[in-house]
């Protein structure tokens, strides 16, 4: 059994009432807690951006706070969720979307990253990084990619979906006519936003010397469009995972789930690299 058929078929019917977390007690307490941690992460993103600590830490540093941003989503629920919910940590919303996004994440990173190089013109500068972790085929540049960069993907993934399952799930509890045909274009315009966002408070002043794009206004205005594919693949698919207590899915489903959605991100790339090809 697959997401596909099992879950993604159709979307959910709407409660009598407009929501923005889920009526699975399970999720919804995994949405709060991700939420909550997500001003954290970005308070030490900051700070390492204010102080120019990425220039001056060395490898082990740099390691230690990518795993200090990420594995809090991880650790902390297994001391946090509460017990009266009745949900076995090994079935946990909080788990399955951990897993969800790692899957993600080292796709975004591992393959996804070379495209940005040698398409978009991103310009990692991490020398003191020396962890790297890259593909032996994709990509025809020499630029590494610090495994740090996996550690706080993580972290910015998680919070990505999060917010965007809340705004389509309230669109599709509340009582507009034609929802379902607005799920897409909502998508693409929260995928949208959240990209170039990160693209912006990435490449700033405070980050030259180690993050940049040689075209920024290129970047921001359709190289963001193209980084939103990562989410016009995976927000739709991840909005089903757990939605509904009755039909919980399986850790298998989940790793089906990444997967399937790190693929169309990769045709999605390769249609985008062939029209930039013929601009």
């Amino acid at each position: 059994m697959t997401p596909s058929s099992a879950t993604l078929g159709t979307l959910p019917l709407s409660s009598n009432q407009p929501r923005w977390f889920s009526d699975n007690p399970d999720r919804a307490w995994g949405e709060k807690f991700f939420l909550a941690y997500s001003p954290l992460w970005m308070l030490s993103m900051a700070m390492m951006m204010f102080t120019g600590w990425q220039a001056t830490f060395s490898d082990t540093a740099l390691l230690l706070h990518s795993l200090s941003v990420a594995l809090p989503l991880l650790v902390l629920p297994m001391f946090l969720y509460p017990k009266a919910l009745g949900t076995p940590w090994r079935q946990s919303y909080w788990l399955k979307a951990n897993l969800y996004i790692a899957i993600f994440s080292v796709f975004g990173n591992y393959f996804g990253s070379e495209y940005f190089f040698d398409v978009l013109g991103m310009v990692y500068h991490f020398p003191n990084a020396t962890t790297t972790l890259d593909p032996a085929l994709v990509g025809h540049n020499d630029q590494p990619v610090p495994v740090i960069m996996y550690f706080y993907t993580h972290a910015y993934f998680m919070t990505y979906h999060t917010t965007a399952v809340l705004v389509l799930r309230r669109l599709m509890s509340s009582g507009l006519p034609l929802k379902g045909l607005l799920f897409l274009p909502l998508t693409l315009l929260v995928g949208y936003a959240w990209a170039w966002m990160e693209t912006k408070a990435m490449a700033n002043p405070l980050m030259a010397s180690s993050f940049y794009y040689t075209n920024m206004p290129a970047m921001l205005a359709f190289g963001s469009l193209i980084y939103a594919t990562y989410f016009i693949a995976s927000f739709p698919i991840f909005y089903f995972l757990d939605e509904h207590k009755s039909r919980p899915w399986s850790l298998a489903m989940v790793c089906s789930a990444g997967l399937s959605a790190s693929m169309l991100v990769f045709y999605l790339l390769e249609i985008c690299t062939h029209g930039i090809e013929q601009l």
